[in-house]
């Protein structure tokens, strides 16, 4: 049986955009949604859900942020299966705990303006960076379709290595056949400076080495792709974080991975996951794999 999406919410309104995104996930692929609220005082102390349930913030209790939240899914979606849960702890361990039973988790951020939303909560990115499951995380000025999205399109970056990847390859596999969209399969490749040549009839050679090895790799990447998925390869000439920032402009969700290290305490998430997650035009899905 498929595990339960897992969405942590806190009454904030970039927290019920993203349950809203998991309702969808969670009727995508068929499971029931779990919402979990995650905190350290038996008070609610923010406005969103106060407005929406009419009382003051300080009459607002965590069961009621649970409360409301499944109530808004549920009315999202009359069919959906959801159960809640308060847990009165430390959203980061609680929310990376709950990934162990997920098969994907949902979590927002709390951005109030244009400035704040390119920048990521500290629950987000602890949450990405060690959850065992993927996590996608939306800010508040992310659309909340995971379904029928306003773009049509998933995006998908292909590393250096695509062979450790395979677990990020089948998940994006996975959520464009769910949503019948097509995989843009994206990965960039770099000229270094040193093999430049002043030779006008060589001026291109290193350049064009280097995609069609990009391009190569790139095939072999997609050669596990399901016939009813339709992959679209693309070589693009920058950095990866760049050019997987530019490539979400117009995609419903970008799927990264991350490396995950046994016994490794820190962040493990990468330079590119980490652009990705700050600065991302769609929804970014972190996918782990082990390394």
């Amino acid at each position: 049986m498929d595990l339960h999406v897992v969405v942590g919410v806190d009454g904030s309104e970039p927290s019920l955009r993203a349950a809203d995104w998991a309702a969808d996930e969670a009727v995508l692929r068929g499971v029931p949604l779990r919402v979990v609220y995650a905190c350290r005082w038996d008070r609610y102390e923010g406005a969103a859900l106060a407005r929406d349930l009419g009382k003051p913030s300080a009459e607002v209790l965590p069961q009621d942020v649970v409360a409301g939240a499944t109530r808004r899914v549920q009315a999202r979606h009359p069919d959906l299966k959801v159960t809640g849960d308060v847990v009165f702890e430390e959203p980061e361990y609680t929310l990376v705990r709950e990934g162990r039973n997920a098969s994907v988790l949902v979590v927002g951020t709390r951005g109030r303006s244009g400035v704040a939303e390119a920048l990521l909560g500290s629950v987000s990115l602890t949450v990405a960076a060690h959850a065992d499951c993927p996590v996608i995380v939306l800010r508040g000025n992310h659309d909340t379709k995971a379904a029928h999205g306003t773009h049509g399109r998933v995006v998908m970056g292909v590393g250096e290595d695509p062979e450790e990847a395979a677990a990020v390859r089948r998940f994006a596999y996975e959520e464009a056949r769910r949503r019948a969209v097509p995989l843009d399969a994206v990965r960039a490749w770099r000229c270094p400076a040193h093999e430049t040549t002043d030779h006008p009839l060589l001026a291109d050679a290193p350049a064009r080495l280097h995609e069609e090895e990009a391009a190569k790799a790139l095939t072999e990447a997609l050669g596990d792709a399901p016939p009813d998925v339709e992959a679209r390869p693309r070589t693009v000439e920058g950095p990866a974080r760049r050019v997987l920032v530019d490539a979400s402009e117009g995609a419903d969700l970008l799927v990264v991975g991350a490396k995950r290290r046994t016994g490794h305490l820190g962040l493990q998430l990468g330079r590119v996951a980490h652009a990705a997650l700050h600065h991302s035009a769609c929804p970014v899905a972190v996918v782990p794999h082990p390394v």
